[in-house]
């Protein structure tokens, strides 16, 4: 059953319902009603716990074919990759995005359909579903259709929605093409603005998230909102962890996000084989997302830090694997070596291979390097967990298992909190999403104690009329 229609009282405002991204950092899906239309704010999956993935089979709770447009904060699957079921449950508006998005989302949603897909072929052909047969969520076919829909713009371009109302996309850090969302309803001029997720300050790579000076409405993430990152070196944290680990001959896995992450990590590992670091030990990207979003990189060179040397360093740093046979090859190969591989979380894709090749020896390491959402493989390793479920069984983790604490794309609560003081006032109402409860919480209280600002966290499906 659909949400109630909009009614007239709140044509003079907005009416905001959180379909997403609340007591969880997945599934980011925000509804905007005001007199100029219907609009869905990012379009996420849900991912780590089942109870959270079950999620992503439900029926829409609102009628697809009556939104009018979608803005996506950036490409990342917790905020895009529910889109080809909208479209296949009847969505004919546009999805409008920044062009970098765009490009990403061209990699991002057919290669989540493919995987879909094979994961559903390989658990029918081991026989370790409990669904007979098993089926993908969506597949590479319906993500190009949902594709067709996606209208790219630049950044600061305001462009009208709907009836009467219009967004602007503002560079938001995180990741390439990651904005933070500003619309506004006409003729009243009432703004709204979703953060999506905010880079960090003095990011080796990303920009710095733009400065908003006003918002009737915010919606900002909580990611990090109990926790600050440590004064660390990025560069000088991950070559202790590889250098220890190659030292004793082991091989290091690290699950990595194919984008955003595996650049960052690629220019880090370049800089530390450039001072003469990690001599002589093989890398391997195993990503054949994760190497075509490093060439996307390459093209919006004014999106990031990096120089046009530094991006060619970081290119040329690892061998590109492409093929499932150089991959499955990587697990025959001894170390020293290091293997870059999706996904960040270990949800999926070929770094559960080599996790089930290289995980039971304790002259390896596992090497994390961003936020685990709670419920994921990576969490569990991180939490210390001796074993976990791969393609049906349990694999022994004897490897040390290690967290980069220094490298995160989001910004901590002391980083959020410098964003929020570009505001010139506080906005009428402010919601605390995107972050597990304790994380959102904790950010709600350092606002009020120490911006004096008080403000709200909506659980699932909560309504707010914004007059």
């Amino acid at each position: 059953m659909f949400p109630r229609a909009f009614s007239a009282e709140s044509e003079r405002g907005m009416q905001l319902t959180f379909f997403g991204a609340t007591g969880t950092v997945t599934g980011s899906r925000y509804l905007v009603r005001s007199g100029g239309g219907t609009v869905l704010i990012d379009c996420g999956l849900f991912q780590g716990p089942k109870a959270l993935r079950l999620r992503n089979w439900q029926p829409p709770a609102f009628d697809p074919a009556r939104l009018d447009a979608v803005a996506l904060t950036h490409a990342h699957l917790d905020h895009s990759g529910y889109l080809p079921l909208l479209v296949r449950n009847g969505f004919r508006g546009s999805v409008y995005c920044t062009r970098a998005t765009f490009d990403l989302c061209k990699l991002l949603l057919p290669d989540s359909g493919y995987l879909q897909e094979q994961q559903a072929e390989y658990a029918n052909r081991r026989g370790f579903s409990r669904h007979k047969p098993a089926l993908p969520l969506y597949t590479a076919d319906d993500a190009v259709r949902a594709l067709r829909h996606f209208m790219p713009l630049d950044y600061d371009e305001p462009t009208t929605l709907g009836r009467a109302a219009s967004v602007r996309f503002l560079p938001a850090g995180h990741i390439l093409g990651a904005s933070i969302v500003e619309f506004k309803s006409e003729p009243e001029g009432r703004r709204a603005v979703f953060s999506g997720d905010l880079g960090r300050m003095g990011d080796p790579v990303m920009r710095e998230p733009t400065r908003i000076s006003h918002a009737d409405y915010l919606v900002v993430e909580s990611t990090y909102g109990n926790r600050l990152h440590p004064q660390l070196d990025p560069e000088q944290e991950l070559a202790g962890h590889l250098e220890r680990a190659t030292g004793r001959g082991g091989v290091a896995v690290v699950p990595t996000f194919a984008v955003g992450r595996a650049q960052t990590l690629l220019h880090l590992i370049a800089r530390i084989k450039a001072r003469g670091g990690l001599r002589d030990v093989p890398v391997y990207l195993n990503s054949p997302m994760a190497i075509d979003a490093t060439r996307i990189f390459e093209r919006y060179r004014t999106e990031h830090r990096l120089t046009e040397d530094e991006c060619r360093e970081a290119c040329s740093v690892a061998v590109m694997v492409n093929t499932p046979q150089e991959s499955i090859a990587l697990n025959q190969k001894r170390g020293p070596m290091i293997i870059l591989s999706a996904s960040g979380m270990a949800t999926g894709g070929r770094v559960l291979h080599h996790l089930e090749a290289f995980a039971p020896d304790p002259k390896n390491l596992i090497l994390f390097a961003g936020f685990q959402a709670a419920g994921t493989r990576g969490a569990a390793m991180i939490a210390g967990a001796e074993s976990v479920k791969i393609h049906g069984q349990y694999v022994p983790v004897r490897a040390e298992v290690v967290n980069l604490s220094s490298l995160s794309a989001h910004a901590d609560y002391a980083g959020i909190l410098e964003w929020l003081r570009g505001f010139e006032h506080a906005p009428q109402r402010i919601f605390i999403t995107h972050g597990e409860p304790a994380a959102s919480d904790e950010l709600r209280r350092r606002i009020a104690e120490t911006l004096g600002w008080e403000c709200e966290v909506p659980e699932y499906h909560q309504s707010e009329e914004l007059p």
